[in-house]
Parts: C-alpha cells; structure tokens; sequence
C-alpha cells in the first residue's frame, strides 16, 4: 500500500476519534462502524401550528436542507423521513437511536441515527449511522403564536449542523 496513503488514513483516522471525543457517549458510532465523512447541512426545520389539548402549538414536521461538502458544494439534500440524499441519488433513511441536549441555546439536539439504505448504490448508500452534531438554531418556535386562529400556519426555521457519516466495517 502507499505510504502516503497509509499515513492520510491515519491521520484522517486519528481526526475522526478526536472529534467522536466530543460527542455525548450516548451519540457514538457502534464499535464496528467507522467514520467515512461529514457533511454540513443548511436549511430549514419546518413547523406547523395544529390543534393540541391544550389548544394549539407548533409541532415539528420536517428538515429541508442542502448538504455540502468541505469547500462548500451541493452534494445532497436533507428531508422528511429523515433522509439523506446524495446527488448521485444514493439515500438512507433514519431513526432515531440517541438523542442530547446540544450545548447551543434554541439548537435542535444532537443526535445519532440508525439508518438503511433506500435508493441506488453511491456516495450514502453503505452509510449505516449518521450523527448529528454541531446544532445551530431550528428549535425555536415561530415568533408568531400559534393559536386555533392560525392553525395550519407554517414556519421555517432556520437551522445549520453537522451530519457524521460511519459504515459497517463489513459493508465497506
């Protein structure tokens, strides 16, 4: 193997279980999951006013967010479901295993998620547990009350985080 190659592995390696070390260990990858990649995501958390018992309250009803690489770019989308979509239309869905509190005040908690793949071969699809860490914003509800008057009022809440990808080490 090149030896340039085994030291970028390492050092990439060594970066990702620095980084899982600040990750609540509730959140953590499995034991046989290795980290594969980060994606950012930006976008929405949509609410929706709906009748409660106690009247009317904004329940959460889906992300909407672009997932870019490194230097910026596209390279997915976020959604209901949840899903992760790759532009090479690779996807998994998500359910929640884990959840915490995020360190940010008004951020939507930090996560970690199974997932199963639910599209064609590429980028996501051997991705077996996404984190989600790094919140900024999206939990706060609407400004705008939510009363029986406004029911079925929409809000988009702006919201930014970050997705850690980790794979089976069988899958890979």
């Amino acid at each position: 193997m090149n030896r340039f190659l085994v030291v970028g592995l390492a050092l990439a390696g060594a970066a990702a279980q620095a980084a899982s070390g600040d990750v609540p260990a509730p959140l953590r990858a499995g034991e046989h999951e290795s980290f594969v990649g980060t994606v950012a995501a930006r976008g929405v958390q949509i609410y929706q006013c709906r009748v409660s018992a106690t009247g009317a309250e904004w329940v959460f009803v889906a992300p909407d967010a672009d997932l870019l690489d490194a230097d910026g770019r596209t390279v997915g989308r976020h959604g209901a479901g949840p899903f992760w979509e790759a532009a090479d239309g690779s996807r998994v869905v998500g359910t929640v295993k884990a959840r915490a509190d995020a360190p940010a005040a008004g951020a939507v908690p930090w996560l970690l998620l199974a997932t199963r793949a639910a599209g064609p071969q590429g980028r996501f699809s051997a991705v077996t547990s996404i984190q989600r860490i790094n919140t900024a914003g999206g939990i706060v509800p609407p400004a705008e009350a939510c009363t029986i008057d406004t029911i079925d009022a929409t809000a988009r809440i702006h919201y930014t985080a970050d997705y850690r990808l980790f794979a089976s080490e069988n899958l890979k």
